[in-house]
Order: C-alpha cells, then structure tokens, then sequence
C-alpha cells in the first residue's frame, strides 16, 4: 500500500469511556471493601484464638470461642478494629490507584478527584455541613425513630475502650475511614453512574447504597436510613460542585469526628 495513501485512512475518534469505572466494579469494590473487614476479622480471631488456646490449654475446638472470647472485650475488639480498617484502606486505595491512574487527580467526574478545589469556598462549605448534619440528622432520626434507642457499634465500643487505643481508634474514625468511603462511593462509584445519568442521579443513587450498607452497623433500623442517605446527598453535591473530593471527605470526617466526642464525654461524667 502506498504510504501516502495512509493519511488518507478515516480515524476513529479516541473512546470517552476508556479508563472510566464500570458500575459493577464500583460495587465490586464496595463489597470487596466489607469482605476485606470480615476476612482480617475472622483471620485475627483464629490468631488470638491459638494464642488463647497455647496460653490457656484446650484442643483445635476451642480456638474459636477462646478467640472470640478474647477479641470480645473492648481493648482487643478496637485493637483489631484499627488493623482491620488499616489493611482494607490500604487495599482498596492501591487497587483503584493502579486501576484508574489517569483518573487519580481529575477534578470532575469520571475523574476520582484527588486534586485540591480551586473553590475556598467549597471547604468552609464542607466544615459548616461536618457540623449541621449530626445535628440535623440526628433530630431527623429521632423523630423517626419515635422513642426508640439508635445506637451504632462503633459508639460504643469507643466509649468503652481504654484511652490508649480510643485515641488512634478516633484518629482513624475521622481520617482513614472518610477518605477510603469517599474514594469509594463519591468517586469510584459516583463516576460509575454518571458516565450513564448524569451526575445528579449518580449523586442519589450513590447516597442511597451509602446509606444501605451502613444499616448493619445500626442494626437494620430503617429510621436510620434518611439521615445517611441526607449525608450522602450533600457529600455527593460537595463532590461535584467543588471539582474535588475533599470537601466531601472534610465534611465526612468533621461528622464522625462530632461523632467519637462522645467517647471522651461520656467517659468524664
């Protein structure tokens, strides 16, 4: 073929989907997220459970109810709590960095949005909507919940923790959980939607499912729900108005920091 005649060949425009998540690789990775937690879990209870069994005797069968045992008081629970969000974090964030490195530092969806916000505005926004939100979202649940008692798990293994470990517990709590949560539901998964929606519907639908899979942590109570799916909605529209993510994850930090105050109050009374 002449060489000249090559220029002359149509070229196919560049695919504006390449390098973007796919839905079911957001909730893949969500999922693998929470099975990463269960897995470090159950692999830590059958440590401690054979260290228990050579410290205090027993046969093969006792190396899960001594594990259970052990990992069941508060100290030992929030140590292997802190180990089990360090490894799963550490995880996730490698993966959908080697995954979608172009898409790393783009501000606005698809991009995950690890870039700073050229908006000030933005954060002041983010750390007025950290401190509203467990105000307004906890009326919204009481109210709903109608004199029922909400309580989350992690509440109350920090109040009943020992002060060395509640501290690095708390430090976590506000850091480590909110970047991973937000790498994962407003940029992974919000970025996912959006090449379909649109972004206000992936801003809904990914506050929605962030709502779903905090539920057992609050035992399934429905009343629960609007509060996380409100929190979702606000950090979802942080997300994509501010061209970054972190706003959203300062705004999701400042909320569960007002959140582990409680572990040091209460502990004072």
């Amino acid at each position: 073929m002449d060489a000249n005649r090559l220029t002359d060949l149509p070229v196919s425009p560049p695919n504006q989907n390449a390098g973007i998540p796919t839905p079911w690789q957001a909730v893949a990775l969500i999922a693998l997220y929470f099975m990463l937690q269960l897995a470090v879990g159950s692999l830590m209870t059958l440590v401690v459970g054979l260290v228990a069994t050579l410290h205090e005797g027993g046969g093969l069968s006792a190396i899960i109810p001594l594990g259970r045992r052990w990992l069941g008081q508060s100290d030992m629970t929030a140590a292997a709590v802190i180990v089990t969000l360090l490894i799963s974090a550490t995880v996730i964030m490698r993966l959908v960095r080697r995954a979608w490195p172009q898409r790393w530092t783009e501000g606005t969806p698809p991009g995950l949005g690890f870039t700073p916000s050229p908006h000030i505005a933005f954060y002041v926004a983010a750390l007025a909507a950290g401190v509203m939100m467990p105000i307004v979202g906890g009326l919204l649940t009481t109210w709903l919940a109608q004199g029922h008692e909400v309580s989350q798990d992690i509440k109350q293994l920090g109040a009943n923790t020992s002060l060395a470990l509640r501290l690095p517990l708390a430090l976590l709590v506000v850091s480590v959980g909110p970047v991973v949560e937000e790498l994962l539901f407003r940029g992974v998964l919000l970025s996912a939607i959006a090449r379909y929606t649109g972004n206000g519907m992936a801003i809904v639908l990914s506050a929605l499912l962030f709502a779903c899979v905090h539920l057992p942590d609050l035992s399934f109570l429905w009343y629960a729900l609007p509060n996380l799916a409100l929190l979702g909605l606000i950090l979802g529209w942080l997300r994509v108005q501010s061209e970054s993510i972190w706003p959203a994850v300062i705004a999701h930090g400042m909320n569960n920091l007002l959140a582990v105050v409680s572990w040091f109050v209460m502990t004072q009374q």
